[in-house]
């Protein structure tokens, strides 16, 4: 074994770095080629045609990834072949061909500037890519629908223990921040319309502004908005999570259908608990309310109670409710319908679970605006 073999292998005390040096068209590598050296070195190749290493007593794959960008530099466009490396013993030659079959291709093509025509189809794929899921999302409403069929002709089906689990996590769980956001919502209703009422000596009509916008609109809404950020996150990172780790397949593969055991317990509980959630939120938005007539407008709360009541038509607090069901299913589907859709890595999981939170608020103010349309058609 040669001395310089000797030195590659670790036998000798560390060599100083000489750096590099070219001479008669010859780039000239000394010392030590590591990772902690290579920083210090000079990339300058001057007109150089060939790179000896003789000189080199030990590379690692840094200093291996500088011989060969130092070669591409000398070829300077052309095959970095011609560029010969010489000195080089087996070992080093074995690394610098490792690197060089890893090494990138060269610089990544210049992207293209998009023209009119690439924007418009991107467009319509999106479009295209935007109407497959409309028609998923309504095929899985179909199928969970069918599951809820099943579960009204054949009760046994229904699995209690895990109904009554995300009845406590979507309902009794949520009433803490459901409430508080409904009695600031009502502070907020009455402390604005106080303000703009007392210019028209109509402080009074404060009490009708809130019951109609906390009974009608604000109450229901913006606690299926909390439940959805809430609830339908939750849905789909639990669901998305077995998933990733294949116990959806392991359901199938035992003939156990996923919609049956994870879909329907949490859909159904969304829908029974949802309604309460909204009287709660009905019930702490009016006390809010009538709180603040009270104290920025001397609205007594008997004053208030007794104009609540003559004044506000019952169907104001039955279009909420009327609402409530049908968001719970909006929240329930989409929910569960993301987590199913999760892939086999976390990125897919989050993405999703984002993807779930903005589509169920969306539609849940979409299914509020065909309410609205609809119950001012029909007179109520």
């Amino acid at each position: 074994m040669t001395q310089r073999n000797r030195q590659i292998e670790g036998a000798t005390p560390d060599a100083p770095v000489h750096g590099a040096r070219v001479s008669g068209g010859v780039l000239s590598l000394s010392g030590r080629l590591l990772i902690e050296n290579i920083a210090g070195l000079s990339r300058e190749t001057g007109e150089a045609r060939a790179i000896d290493l003789s000189e080199v007593s030990h590379m690692d794959t840094a200093g291996a990834w500088y011989v060969v960008d130092l070669q591409r530099r000398m070829a300077d466009g052309d095959d970095a072949a011609d560029v010969t490396i010489r000195g080089a013993d087996e070992a080093q030659q074995q690394l610098l061909e490792t690197v060089r079959r890893n090494m990138p291709a060269g610089d990544a093509a210049t992207i293209p500037r998009r023209t009119l025509a690439d924007r418009v189809e991107a467009l319509g794929r999106k479009t295209v890519a935007t109407g497959r899921a409309a028609v998923e999302l309504t095929e899985f409403l179909g199928q969970v629908m069918a599951a809820l069929g099943r579960v009204v002709i054949h009760p046994s089906r229904l699995r209690l223990t895990s109904l009554v689990h995300h009845m406590q996590e979507v309902g009794w769980n949520a009433i803490p921040i459901v409430a508080l956001m409904s009695f600031l919502i009502g502070v907020v209703l009455a402390f604005q319309g106080s303000v703009q009422l007392r210019q028209f000596g109509a402080e009074v009509f404060v009490v009708d502004l809130i019951a109609i916008a906390v009974l009608r609109e604000l109450g229901i809404l913006l606690t299926s908005i909390v439940v959805a950020g809430r609830s339908g996150s939750a849905y789909t990172a639990a669901i998305g999570s077995m998933k990733m780790r294949e116990e959806v397949d392991a359901m199938r593969t035992l003939g156990l259908d996923p919609i049956d055991i994870l879909v329907v317990p949490r859909v159904l509980a969304l829908i029974l608990m949802l309604p309460v959630l909204g009287l709660i939120s009905d019930v702490a938005g009016l006390v809010g309310g009538a709180m603040m007539s009270w104290i920025e407008l001397g609205v007594s709360p008997a004053v208030f109670q007794s104009r609540l009541v003559s004044n506000t038509d019952v169907w104001h607090f039955l279009v909420g409710m009327i609402k409530a069901p049908f968001f719970a299913l909006i929240i329930g589907i989409i929910g569960s319908y993301e987590g199913l859709k999760v892939g086999g890595n976390a990125e897919s999981l989050g993405r999703l679970t984002s993807t779930s939170v903005v589509l169920s608020i969306f539609m849940v103010i979409v299914a509020d605006a065909l309410f609205s349309v609809v119950f001012a058609l029909i007179g109520i």
